[in-house]
């Protein structure tokens, strides 16, 4: 059974304009939750504090962030531990982050996070269940990983909404949980092109345990089974979402290809099949990916009025300061004028591929998930 859910409106941040946020208490299991806003954005590879030297516009992302009452993301990086394990990589693709950056995230407004991905296991064994404990202690719900693969599988709930995270794809050997070893939730994808029948209906079964006790359920998926082309929704991924959603997912989102990709409307419920990266801290080469990876969004989802509202961001590729090129590029702005027109567009054109109406008001968009 999930544990009892803690709502809260806002988390002391300290952040300067922000004022102060306030934990708003308990919420009883089963009751309804009016307005609630479930908030999700891309994933949050962070390694360096964005808290201790805040940049221009950081502000208001985070006064965005806060909007949600529930705020989603997943941490794309390990944290360093006092009983971590040795590094598993040895190029820019090793992402570690300190308790600093952790606090930050939290800080930004983050509650709910996804720990399944194909960067859990940097550290090793040692380093992933020291993530988890870390994580845990600066106050997040979490899920994804665990000290086996029930754990791993186990849904995670905040303010009454449950989430069950998978990962798909780059998963090294070591690092997936089984029944006597920790680590990652993995959905594996066979040879054949179909999903592994005993992954499928593990994930299907937590899925439906979360939707008995929660009010919402987040099924979420770190995708990098994504074939030849990263910003294609592959058939069986789209087959996978509107099982979850099925199984009684309010929700379905995804990561892991570095890019919005394409929202859809599955049964009057929200598919977000890939939220790009919120942060991100990547130490690639200018040039390394396409420019729309440097393109994000907020989503806000408000179940109870069959709403999306999205809100486009803009990352900087070059780094403000170019003498601290890995320090300060990949940091989140809230995007405006022809910017966000552009990410708003192309995301609008995509999804018109999945029968999704993205109507765009000025600077956001929005999408009905019901009629009316």
């Amino acid at each position: 059974m999930l544990s009892t859910p803690i709502s809260r409106r806002g988390v002391m941040t300290g952040l300067a304009g922000l004022g102060a946020w306030a934990l708003a208490g308990c919420v009883t299991r089963g009751a309804p939750v009016h307005g609630r806003r479930i908030t999700l954005s891309g994933q949050v590879l962070i390694a360096h504090d964005l808290c201790s030297e805040r940049y221009e516009g950081f502000d208001e992302v985070v006064g965005e962030l806060h909007r949600g009452d529930v705020v989603f993301t997943d941490l794309e990086t390990a944290i360093r531990a006092p009983h971590s394990g040795a590094p598993t990589r040895d190029t820019e693709f090793l992402h570690v982050a300190g308790a600093e950056e952790l606090h930050c995230v939290r800080e930004m407004g983050f509650n709910l996070l996804a720990l399944s991905n194909n960067h859990a296991w940097d550290l090793g064994t040692p380093g992933l269940l020291g993530t988890r404990d870390a994580v845990a202690a600066a106050g997040f719900a979490h899920a994804g990983t665990g000290e086996n693969l029930a754990a791993a599988s186990k849904p995670a709930s905040f303010g009454g909404v449950a989430l069950v995270a998978m990962a798909a794809g780059k998963i090294r050997d070591g690092a997936a949980a089984t029944d006597a070893r920790p680590g990652v939730n993995e959905l594996r994808l066979e040879a054949n092109g179909t999903l592994n029948a005993a992954d499928m209906e593990r994930n299907l079964s937590a899925i439906r345990e979360a939707a008995s006790d929660a009010q919402d359920v987040i099924a979420y998926l770190h995708n990098h089974e994504w074939g030849d082309d990263m910003s294609v929704v592959q058939p069986w991924s789209r087959d996978w979402a509107r099982a979850c959603i099925d199984a009684g997912a309010t929700i379905f989102a995804s990561h892991g290809a570095p890019l919005l990709r394409e929202v859809e409307v599955y049964r009057e419920r929200p598919v977000f099949h890939g939220l790009g990266s919120m942060v991100f801290h990547s130490r690639t080469k200018v040039g390394h990916y396409r420019s729309e990876v440097w393109e994000s969004a907020i989503v806000h989802y408000e179940p109870e009025a069959g709403r999306v509202e999205i809100v486009p961001v803009v990352l900087n590729e070059r780094g403000d300061d170019p003498s601290r090129q890995y320090e300060t590029r990949g940091r989140p702005r809230i995007a405006r004028d022809a910017d966000a027109q552009r990410i708003l567009s192309r995301l609008a054109q995509i999804s018109a591929s999945m029968n999704t109406q993205i109507e765009l008001r000025g600077e956001r968009a929005w999408v009905a998930t019901r009629p009316g």
